[in-house]
C-alpha cells in the first residue's frame, strides 16, 4: 500500500541524515524498517521506532573525489567511498527516471550482491516496493540513490563456486547446502569457506515468467527453513529469505531479460547466508496461532529491525509456515524497545 501519511517521507529525510553503516561495518536498517512499517499499518509507531534507533545511527561519511561515468570501476567495491557513491546516484536519479538507473546498474551490482552481508540488495527490494507501490517522492527516490550507493561501495563478488548434484526443489537446494567447515568469526570469513552449491533450479528456466516462479519457490522455501533452522544464528538466517526476496520485489521495475540473472544471484545469496550459519540439524516449531496482522503488530512491538523485516517477508509468503518461521524471528531475537 502506498503512505497516505506522509510518515514514510518523513522518516526517510530523517534517515538520509545519515550514513548507512556504523561501528566500521554494522548495516543501518533503519530505512527498510520504517518501509515494512509504514506498510503494514504501523505508521503511527515508526517515529517512536525512530527516536529510539537513532542512536545507533552514525554521519554520513565524508566525500572523497566524485564518482564519474569514466572512473567508477575504481571505486567500485570500495567502502572508503560510500559517500561518492551516494552522491553519483543522487545526481542520476535526479536526472534520469530511476527505473532507468535502476535497469543500467542492477547488472553490474547484481554479481556483488553478497556485498554488506546482503543489506544493500535488501534496501533496494524495499525502496523499489516503496516507489512501485505510489508516488515517486523526492525522499523516496533519493532513498533509491542511497541504497545503490552502498551496494555499489560495499560489492563483493561471491568467489567462482563448483556447481553440486541438482536439487529438484528449492527446499532441498538449502538441505543440501554443505555448512562452511569452521562456523565463528565474521560473515567474510565465513564465505571465504565456501565449497560449492547444488544445481538449482534442475533446469534452466525457460523465460523469465518461470525464473520469476522460481525466485517466488525460493523466498517460501527459505522463509520455511527459518522455521527449523533459524536457531542456529537467529539474526544473520533471517538473511537467506530477505535477499531473495529483495530480488523478487525488484523484478516489476527491471527489464524482463534480467529476470533469470536475477534468479541465479538471489539463489547463491541465499545458498551463501545458509552455508555460512546454518545448524547441523532442524527443530520443531510451533504454529503461529494468530493473524498475519497480529504477528506484524507482535513484531513492531518487539522492535528488532531484522525480526520487523524478517516478518514483512513471512507476511509476503503468507502460509501458516512462513507465519510459524516469523513467530520463531520473535521468539529467537532479543526485543529492541
Amino acid at each position: 500500500m502506498d503512505d497516505t501519511t506522509g510518515t514514510l517521507d518523513e522518516a526517510l529525510e530523517r534517515l538520509h541524515l545519515s550514513g548507512p553503516e556504523r561501528d566500521g561495518w554494522l548495516s543501518n536498517h533503519g530505512p527498510m524498517a520504517v518501509e515494512a512499517l509504514v506498510r503494514h499499518g504501523q505508521a503511527p509507531a515508526v517515529h517512536r521506532w525512530l527516536d529510539h534507533y537513532k542512536a545507533k545511527l552514525e554521519d554520513m561519511p565524508d566525500t572523497d573525489a566524485p564518482v564519474t561515468a569514466r572512473n567508477w570501476r575504481e571505486a567500485l567495491g570500495d567502502p572508503r567511498r560510500i559517500a561518492d557513491w551516494t552522491a553519483y546516484f543522487e545526481r542520476e536519479t535526479a536526472e534520469r527516471p530511476w527505473r532507468d538507473v535502476l535497469a543500467e546498474w542492477w547488472p553490474t551490482l547484481l554479481p556483488g550482491i553478497a556485498a554488506g552481508a546482503t543489506h544493500p540488495v535488501i534496501r533496494v527490494g524495499h525502496s523499489v516496493r516503496t516507489l512501485l507501490a505510489g508516488e515517486p517522492t523526492a525522499p523516496r527516490v533519493q532513498e533509491l540513490a542511497h541504497a545503490l550507493g552502498y551496494w555499489a561501495a560495499r560489492h563483493q563478488p561471491l568467489p567462482d563456486l563448483p556447481t553440486l548434484t541438482p536439487a529438484p526443489s528449492a527446499a532441498a537446494a538449502l538441505d543440501a547446502v554443505p555448512a562452511v567447515a569452521v562456523q565463528s568469526g565474521g560473515v567474510l570469513d565465513r564465505l571465504a569457506q565456501l565449497t560449492g552449491f547444488p544445481g538449482w533450479p534442475e533446469r534452466t528456466p525457460a523465460g523469465p515468467d518461470a525464473a520469476r516462479t522460481a525466485l517466488e519457490e525460493l523466498v517460501r522455501a527459505s522463509t520455511h527453513r527459518y522455521a527449523t533452522h533459524g536457531y542456529g544464528e537467529p539474526i544473520m538466517l533471517v538473511h537467506a529469505a530477505t535477499a531473495p526476496n529483495a530480488v523478487l520485489r525488484t523484478l516489476p521495475a527491471l527489464p524482463r531479460e534480467l529476470w533469470a540473472p536475477s534468479l541465479a544471484a538471489a539463489w547463491a545469496a541465499s545458498a551463501a547466508v545458509t552455508a555460512a550459519y546454518t545448524p547441523a540439524a532442524p527443530a520443531p516449531y510451533a504454529p503461529a496461532a494468530t493473524t498475519a496482522e497480529e504477528l506484524f503488530e507482535r513484531a513492531a512491538a518487539h522492535g528488532d529491525d531484522h525480526t520487523i523485516k524478517f516478518t514483512d517477508t513471512a507476511l509476503d509468503v503468507g502460509d501458516a509456515t512462513a507465519l510459524a518461521a516469523a513467530r520463531r524471528a520473535i521468539e529467537l531475537n532479543p526485543p529492541a524497545l
